[in-house]
């Protein structure tokens, strides 16, 4: 390889490295992406079956970050994109076995049945609580009892936890997986006045919250776009690669990787991990011991996807949301289910409706031991029967991911603070991934924004 431009090696091609690559190459730098996989994308996957259209991973991106229209634009991805159906606005919640719709505003809040009297009444005391002290060993769980009390944790955050993150309230850290609400209360003082002071400022910084971006995706789903980003690198992205090793060398760095049989190695200036923590773990051992502690400390709970498509006619109640999600104290099999034809169009045939269920996570990690024809039998029973559905499903499908989504737990921080730490003691060497900066589509294409200017200041 010439040496006439600086050489950046990213590791792996899921969507973080896939953007920082296409930021860097467009910055003039010489990338190359090493991906194991034969395809790109990460845990973005499409698939078809039988005429049907399923995201295997994240189904959809908010376009919190400018980011993420640039790629489109750059990409020539306009005729490709889909915006979310209005009617996905509404998110249901279980609670007594019936889907009670979350509400969005104040006098839906005021009329819904999903929180009681005194659960309504709490939350007006949220404006004269004072600050929390520590934040990184607060979970979020903690958090929101203290803000806004118990019930709004039971059929609120819980739910919303394990949508999110497939997670417990009661581990995860407020500070590090949630960090623009803590800050809402670590800069103004609490939620409520937070939010109403933070808008002026997101849109100085010309940043959407999460709550009011679009959501969006593509007409042949999510892997459109790690796909598009892919083909516009060309061969700067080596698919069937893999790091075996990454060395520090006088004038920078060598990974070597085997691909397809064959060792080769790269020299270049920098190296960009974007691997999960378990698979960087072993790459960088040799530069710091002690960064196999951090890494191998993120867990990445089991999570499994399951896909049924009914036919509509066998569905009694409304198709008119993007799907719910369920409380632990409801005692399901699953923690929610996405309304995937709602959504987004073109997934089923009209006549057809297409969901996604998700099943355990950090709630229910011992699902992996049980018979999976009994328990897909199970979950099946339990959300046909709150989705009123009357005939079995005409297509059933499903994913299992052993290692799904990192949770930022109590005491994220020291992660943080180490990795932080490693790259100012190995300058050239960058850790990335939904690991670090958020776990949703969004975040880690922001993130590799970062990233690609952290690059930029250290190898000129």
């Amino acid at each position: 390889m010439k040496r006439d431009k600086k050489v950046v090696v990213i590791i792996g091609a899921g969507i973080s490295g896939l953007t920082t690559a296409y930021l860097l190459h467009k910055k003039n730098y010489q990338v190359v992406v090493l991906e194991k996989n034969e395809i790109v994308g990460g845990s973005i996957e499409t698939i078809s079956e039988n005429g049907f259209l399923f995201d295997r991973g994240p189904n959809s991106a908010l376009e919190t970050t400018p980011v993420i229209g640039f790629l489109i634009k750059e990409l020539n991805l306009k005729e490709e994109l889909l915006y979310a159906n209005k009617k996905a606005n509404k998110r249901y919640i279980l609670r007594n076995n019936v889907l009670h719709a979350l509400p969005m505003s104040p006098p839906a809040f005021l009329k819904t049945r999903l929180f009681s009297l005194k659960a309504k009444l709490r939350l007006f005391a949220e404006p004269f609580i004072g600050r929390s002290k520590d934040g990184y060993y607060q979970s979020i769980a903690e958090f929101v009892t203290r803000r806004l009390g118990k019930e709004f944790l039971d059929y609120a955050i819980n739910p919303f936890v394990a949508g999110v993150y497939a997670g417990k309230p009661e581990e995860l850290s407020v500070k590090s997986a949630f960090p623009k609400l803590y800050a809402l209360e670590e800069k103004y003082g609490g939620l409520i006045i937070g939010t109403i002071r933070s808008i002026r400022e997101r849109k100085k910084r010309a940043e959407v919250a999460k709550q009011s971006a679009k959501m969006l995706s593509f007409k042949e789903g999510m892997q459109t776009l790690p796909n598009a980003i892919a083909d516009a690198l060309g061969q700067r992205v080596i698919t069937s690669a893999i790091v075996n090793e990454v060395k520090k060398e006088e004038s920078g760095y060598k990974v070597v990787f085997d691909l397809k049989g064959s060792l080769k190695s790269i020299q270049c200036d920098a190296v960009i991990s974007t691997v999960p923590a378990y698979s960087a773990n072993k790459l960088f051992v040799d530069f710091d011991q002690g960064i196999s502690k951090h890494f191998n400390e993120i867990y990445y709970p089991p999570v499994l996807v399951y896909y049924l498509i009914y036919s509509k006619d066998s569905i009694k109640r409304p198709l008119d949301g993007f799907g719910f999600l369920i409380p632990s104290l409801e005692k399901k099999s699953f923690l929610g289910a996405i309304w995937s034809s709602v959504i987004f169009p073109g997934r089923v045939d009209d006549d057809k409706a297409a969901f996604t269920i998700f099943i355990g996570g950090s709630r229910n990690p011992e699902f992996v031991d049980e018979s999976r024809e009994e328990l897909l039998e199970r979950v099946r029973n339990e959300f046909e029967e709150l989705m009123k559905i009357q005939a079995p499903p005409i297509h059933k499908s499903e994913r299992f991911w052993d290692k799904a989504i990192p949770q930022y737990n109590l005491g994220y921080i020291e992660h943080e603070r180490f990795f932080d730490e490693f790259e100012q003691k190995n300058p050239g060497l960058f850790l990335s991934g939904n690991y670090r900066g958020g776990i949703s589509v969004g975040d880690c294409i922001k993130n590799s924004e970062l990233v690609a200017d952290k690059v930029l200041q250290t190898i000129r």
